[in-house]
């Protein structure tokens, strides 16, 4: 079998050949989006039906030569929990299971190991929730990552060799952001990363960084903060001309520190293993997402369409490019906030809020954890925290500097979850050298509701 490291210098060529088509997608309107998504939806659906058994039978009266896009509404979505245990019957290439698709992630080390044909794998989750496993043929892993890095290529100058970037985040390649870094070596794209694991230690973090000098930084919210925290003191002496964030939520107050202290704009992005890329301008909360590779519905609980400004309980995803596992309405338990439409491009634009469920739930009460960031964000010396649930209030873990003063957040969070309707809310504080992240993600998962806190 072939090793990733032998594919890698053609993906590379096969994204630069690509690029000049996918940064003009970036202006298509809404009518050429939707042309193309209707032609996409069709050989997707046909190829689905055709080799994927649990397709096969969910298409079984659906002819996809003449499926239109409202049609989509007809079909049942799908569950992660769900693909998972359909996960043999769902590929459509008969010499791929789930046993061998974890023994790939399982011997995977510094590089991503590949599967029969060719195909690559990739995790998402396990922190958070249900783990999600999902497989790409190298067309689908072209179309994944031009659709990340279309926007930055489009402002980076022709140069001899690629921008120099530190990527703060996963540290295996089972992980999207770090087989990224993995797929940007040798000098091939404009960009080449560095993974930087978000689960080293803060010290040899920076020491790490000091020595690569990168011109530009990616990473978790979470983590940029701290290192901006890190900056600021003259401990990390970096000057990247670039930032962009990504896999949490950004809150304003923490992008206006990162762009402060490091004096760089600083990006915004939602990548998500299952397809679904969002990117933000410069400073900009709004992010466009990659509607001509994807088809976003934004609905409710009862997956009805949820209008403009109004929050989402979920997204419906539909991935136009993976053929090899198709995910056709696909559930993401993400809050979107859908924007008015842009004159210059007809993709969609959206707010995301985070995660459906990241709310905390009090016998009719909901909680929304913007309560709780809202203190937290305001509170200089607070780094980074973790929220667990109680039955009457919460429990936090802080990472704060020695000046902070923990009784009067603690005050102003029992006053949050008053006001978030939460009668009297019981908030306990416990100050921490560390808060664990998960071992292969590096994510921190920040809000822990009380189902899962056990």
């Amino acid at each position: 079998m072939m090793k990733f490291s032998e594919l890698r210098s053609g993906l590379q060529s096969k994204m630069m050949a690509g690029m000049a088509e996918h940064i003009a997608r970036l202006s298509w309107q809404a009518d050429t989006i939707r042309a193309h998504q209707r032609t996409a939806l069709r050989q997707l659906a046909a190829h689905a039906k055709a080799h994927s058994p649990f397709y096969g039978a969910r298409f079984a009266r659906v002819d996809p030569a003449t499926l239109e896009l409202d049609d989509l509404r007809n079909i049942p979505s799908i569950t992660k929990h769900e693909m998972m245990q359909e996960f043999d019957n769902l590929l459509t290439d008969r010499r791929l299971t789930r046993a061998s698709a974890e023994a790939a992630l399982a011997a995977t080390t510094d590089e991503p190991r590949l599967l029969p044909g060719e195909h690559f794998v990739m995790a998402t989750g396990g922190s958070s929730g249900e783990r999600g496993v999902f497989v790409f043929d190298g067309v689908a892993v072209v179309q994944f990552y031009s659709a990340l890095i279309r926007w930055g290529a489009r402002k980076v100058p022709a140069q001899n060799s690629p921008v120099r970037a530190a990527f703060v985040a996963a540290g295996s390649p089972i992980h999207a952001t770090a087989f990224g870094a993995a797929l940007s070596r040798g000098g091939g794209l404009p960009l080449e990363f560095t993974p930087v694991p978000a689960t080293l230690p803060l010290d040899e973090m920076v020491a790490k960084l000091n020595a690569l000098k990168p011109d530009a930084l990616f990473g978790y919210p979470s983590m940029l903060y701290r290192l901006a925290a890190e900056a600021d003191a003259k401990r990390l002496t970096i000057a990247p001309k670039m930032i962009s964030s990504t896999s949490e939520t950004l809150g304003s107050e923490q992008r206006l520190t990162i762009s402060s202290v490091f004096g760089a704009p600083v990006t915004d992005t939602f990548g998500s293993t299952e397809g679904l890329v969002g990117v933000s301008a410069p400073n900009d909360p709004v992010l466009v997402f990659n509607s001509d590779l994807c088809i976003i519905e934004l609905v409710d609980d009862d997956n009805r369409p949820v209008p403009v400004g109004t929050p989402s309980t979920k997204v419906l995803l539909t991935n136009l490019s993976n053929l090899i596992q198709p995910l056709i309405r696909y559930e993401m338990n993400d809050r979107f906030v859908e924007q008015t439409s842009a004159p210059e491009h007809g993709h969609l634009r959206a707010v995301v809020e985070g995660r459906a469920d990241e709310l905390l739930h009090y016998n009719g009460v909901d909680v929304h954890p913007l309560a709780v960031r809202g203190v937290m964000v305001k509170t200089p010396g607070v780094l980074d925290y973790r929220v667990t649930q109680t039955p009457s209030g919460i429990d936090v873990a802080v990472l704060a500097a020695a000046n902070v003063d923990l009784h009067k957040v603690q005050h102003q969070l029992v006053e949050a979850l008053r006001i978030a309707g939460l009668a009297n809310p019981n908030v306990t504080l416990c100050a921490t050298e560390s808060l664990e992240r998960n071992a292969h993600s590096g994510k921190l998962k920040r809000f822990v509701p009380l189902s899962s806190a056990a």
